[in-house]
């Protein structure tokens, strides 16, 4: 039997969606090239922005057509399953199944039913509950994910998340050890720790408690002598990086000199009304502070303008913290309400055309600041890890810097894989150019 997966939304989807496929795997399936030809089509759901859910909701309709011309089974996973839960059936009637983020234990059951020509399964009313998969590798790839923790309990004042995948859960470290000699086992070269907020993980054990700089420590031990040379996490939130977890980075090489340090906003009036609990002040300290440990780490971030009371003031307190940590690049968005959330029922909303105008000031200084930082780095020679196969010409290759920079090389499709020494020869865009690849020791 055929399946097709289609994932949006952020990195924890695209775990799981691994972790899905695998199970797949391991029951013989095989990957179809499209969903008009599969037995079963997943799409693993995003509910951050409004937008997210309409791009599903319009690709469902496209699968209701489809159905009426072959029979297939379609199931709806992840963050939109979990909200808006059996309704979604009625919202789009040609879904089979609902499987939202802590029902991922049913879906061997559903493979069953599906194997076996049921056309209904019948499940307990148990509530189910959220369990961590063994893996989360993408079959031949050579960067993976590995979730450490589900959920969130932040509840900032925007945000859907809480709401969808539940309060914060850590995972045991001996299940996350297992991963990462798993995927050193299997070649993996770079390695990603993954939540909602990495910086809050804790463990409580017959050995004690682990909290993230230790688990920091013990992934560091794990990929020692290893294929793993790089490790990233993500997503850290402010108000939790402590001073240990930069100690631990800056004094370990396979910490990649990169971090997402999502800041939202400039002005504390706004970072109060988001629910932050950082203000701006501390934001600048703590993003001084890794780089007077790291000085050649590069940040990014997120940034959220047109926030409910956002005045022209809030708007260049942003402007000139962006100026003055100058973030490498940033993912920029408008304030648009979800249903749900503290935030949506907040008076004082903008008006539609000054979200934008205010977007396009934010993006316009980032898109500065991107090209003065690329075009400072020109010279300059790094290591870089090997991806893949430039989609533009297929005698390039697609490398990434642990600084989070693509490279483009002329090279052999042997070398994907490696990691190898460039030298940042140009800019087209925002990738560099590089005229000359070598090899790093041990590769």
């Amino acid at each position: 039997m055929t399946y097709f997966f289609e994932t949006y939304g952020c990195q924890m989807n695209t775990a799981e969606s691994a972790a899905l496929d695998l199970v797949l795997k391991e029951r013989g399936w095989q990957a179809a090239e499209n969903g008009e030809t599969a037995d079963l089509v997943l799409l693993n759901t995003c509910s951050v922005r409004e937008t997210a859910e309409k791009r599903v909701l319009g690709r469902l309709a496209q699968y209701a057509a489809l159905k009426k011309k072959r029979p297939f089974t379609l199931v709806v996973a992840g963050c939109m399953a979990q909200r808006l839960g059996e309704g979604l059936k009625e919202r789009a009637g040609a879904v089979d199944y609902v499987m939202g983020t802590s029902s991922r234990s049913v879906f061997p059951l559903i493979l069953e039913a599906v194997e076996q020509g049921k056309r209904e399964l019948h499940l307990s009313g148990e509530k189910p509950v959220f369990a961590f998969s063994s893996s989360h590798l993408e079959e031949g790839r050579f960067r993976s994910f590995v979730p450490i923790m589900h959920g969130c309990n932040n509840f900032c004042s925007y945000c859907i998340v809480p709401y969808v995948r539940g309060r914060e859960i850590s995972r045991d470290p001996s299940s996350i050890k297992e991963e990462i000699r798993l995927l050193a086992s299997r070649g993996v070269r770079e390695i990603t720790l993954l939540g909602q907020n990495v910086n809050t993980y804790r463990w409580e054990g017959e050995g004690g408690t682990l909290d993230f700089p230790g688990l920091l420590e013990l992934a560091a031990r794990e990929t020692e002598g290893s294929p793993i040379e790089w490790i990233r996490f993500l997503s850290a939130n402010p108000k939790d990086f402590s001073r240990r977890t930069i100690e631990v980075m800056a004094g370990n090489r396979v910490f990649c000199r990169h971090l997402h340090l999502c800041v939202q906003h400039g002005s504390n009036r706004m970072l109060r009304a988001m629910n932050r609990r950082y203000t701006r002040e501390s934001y600048l300290d703590l993003a001084a502070e890794i780089r007077r440990a790291m000085p050649d780490v590069s940040l990014s971030t997120d940034i959220l303008v047109g926030f409910p009371g956002e005045t022209e003031a809030d708007l260049e307190e942003t402007l000139s913290l962006m100026e003055e940590v100058r973030f490498l690049y940033a993912y920029m968005y408008h304030y648009n309400p979800r249903e749900g959330t503290a935030a949506c029922d907040l008076p004082g909303r903008i008006p539609e055309a000054a979200k934008r105008e205010r977007l396009a000031r934010v993006i316009a200084l980032q898109k500065r600041h991107t090209r003065e930082l690329l075009e400072n780095r020109i010279g300059m020679k790094e290591n870089v890890l090997i991806e893949g196969i430039s989609r533009k010409n297929a005698d390039e290759l697609i490398t990434r810097t642990e600084k989070d920079e693509m490279v483009v090389v002329s090279g052999s499709p042997s070398l994907i894989g490696s990691f190898a020494r460039v030298t940042l020869s140009s800019l087209r865009g925002n990738t560099f150019r590089s005229k000359e690849i070598n090899l790093c020791l041990g590769d």
